[in-house]
């Protein structure tokens, strides 16, 4: 039986030479994949070089799979192909292939990729249509991220290589910022609560104050991302005690390490230490930038906390970012992950009576924007981390239903909401923050999703050219 061949090209307003390296960067691979695919790295040797693997699995239906991928055909600044050692397709062979234009201003990534499905015949009839579909899906998306984040990578282009020390790297930003740091050509250390197994990572224990008195060495930029999840589970007193104790407590012990540094000279420059938009409190429809103040609630109270600890290293000549980040958009975990299976049902709809303001991020837009505020010396003191535009909770609900092709028509009454979720519901699903990038766009920060139906096309393969 014959090949299939699938070839999809995008063009580039970037030298070739810029877009091969960013290939070849650690990172690369994390950033390719698309976050609506169940997918789990087990295995990465070598960069894309000839004989470099990559073992992973992947979900298919309700099938995980093993997939091993070898890298042949290496030519620098030019192509590299992946082949199928072992995985699902009966022949799998992606060239890569970059290629200038207009005197080398510019240029065309073309992936090409032979392969034929499983179970010869009747795998082609029965899902030959589905497997170019969701190939489309891919490369829309593949090619969107890396056209971005090259030009992410000219735009700070006079950029000295950095080293990053991060806390929570292991968490859903965490590793999207990890990927997404290394792509852009920095280093990024991670700390880790249990023994260290590798070069990259560095022991703290924040419950009890302890850091490797080694941890800032080297280390230009802070990130601290580290905290239990708000969303986890009911608000038990146990619960609440720990959302407030794992925050103050890292950002306390991160503040102390930075002063354990005794020349400022070899201090980081920068400290980026989240918090969230939930320092505003419940504000109705009342439109809130940086100066905005604070809000009443649990919330709005642990977000203080949260900001009054790391605010201590503004004395010690360190920048303070204060990151108040909305909901962070990707169906790879968060808000959006947990309503995904129930608007794929068509059982979707609004809480309440909708008029809440939801003020939200891509996951995309959220690694690019800490970037920006590190390198950003306007970005001080709280910025907020949000989209241009706010939606409210019914808005939500109506595009999410239009880009799945859902009906989106049943309400969840605030009622039982609250019998839920107790306190929980009032001050997440129900409270309403309509929240603007005042800093962030002060400081010249381009947003890649400014509209929420745009965020979603991109992040959940559903743009309208790969439909």
């Amino acid at each position: 039986m014959s090949l299939s061949t699938f070839t999809r090209s995008v063009r580039i307003e970037r030298p070739a030479s810029e877009v091969f390296a960013w290939h070849e960067r650690p990172g690369a691979f994390a950033r390719l994949a698309p976050p609506w695919q169940k997918l789990e790295v087990i295995s990465q040797i070598g960069g894309i070089r000839d004989g470099a693997r990559v073992s992973l699995r992947t979900k298919i239906g309700p099938v995980w799979v093993r997939w091993d991928v070898e890298h042949r055909n290496y030519v620098e600044g030019v192509q590299f192909r992946d082949v199928q050692v072992r995985g699902p397709f009966a022949h799998w062979e992606h060239v890569h292939r970059v290629e200038p234009v207009d005197g080398g201003r510019a240029c065309v990534l073309t992936d090409e990729i032979q392969y034929r499905l499983p179970f010869g015949v009747i795998g082609q009839i029965a899902g030959g249509a589905f497997a170019r579909k969701e190939l489309e899906r891919l490369f829309e998306y593949r090619h969107a991220v890396t056209n971005a984040d090259v030009e992410s990578a000219s735009r700070y282009i006079s950029v000295r290589p950095i080293r990053f020390l991060i806390a929570g790297a292991s968490g859903l930003v965490g590793r999207a910022l990890t990927a997404f740091l290394q792509t852009q050509g920095h280093t990024v250390m991670r700390l880790v609560r249990r023994a260290t197994r590798e070069r990259d990572e560095v022991f703290w224990n924040p419950a009890k104050g302890e850091i490797d008195p080694q941890a800032m060495r080297g280390v230009d930029a802070l990130v601290n991302l580290s905290g239990e999840g708000v969303a986890d589970g009911r608000w038990t007193a146990e619960r609440k005690e720990a959302i407030v104790r794992s925050r103050v407590d890292s950002t306390r012990t991160l503040v102390a390490a930075i002063a354990a540094v005794q020349s400022e000279r070899l201090r980081p420059f920068v400290f980026v230490s989240a918090s969230a938009t939930g320092v505003y409190g419940n504000r109705g429809d009342e439109v809130l930038d940086e100066g905005a103040p604070n809000g009443t609630g649990f919330l709005a109270d642990v977000c203080t906390a949260w900001e009054r600890e790391a605010v201590a290293a503004d004395a010690l000549g360190v920048r303070v970012v204060e990151l108040r980040t909305g909901v962070v958009l990707t169906p790879a975990g968060g808000a959006l992950a947990k309503l995904l299976p129930v608007f794929r049902a068509g059982l979707g709809g609004r809480l309440g009576d909708g008029r809440m303001w939801m003020s939200w991020i891509s996951l995309d837009d959220l690694t690019a924007a800490i970037y920006h505020a590190v390198l950003d010396r306007r970005c001080d003191g709280p910025v907020n981390a949000v989209a241009p535009q706010a939606v409210t909770n019914a808005e939500f609900t109506r595009v999410l239903g239009k880009v799945l092709r859902r009906p989106a028509v049943l309400p969840v009454p605030e009622a039982a909401l609250r019998a839920v979720f107790g306190e929980m519901a009032e001050e997440t699903l129900l409270s309403s923050a309509r929240v603007v990038p005042g800093k962030l766009t002060e400081a010249g920060y381009g947003f890649r999703h400014e509209n929420v139906e745009s965020a979603l096309r991109h992040l959940l393969g559903r743009v309208r050219s790969a439909e």
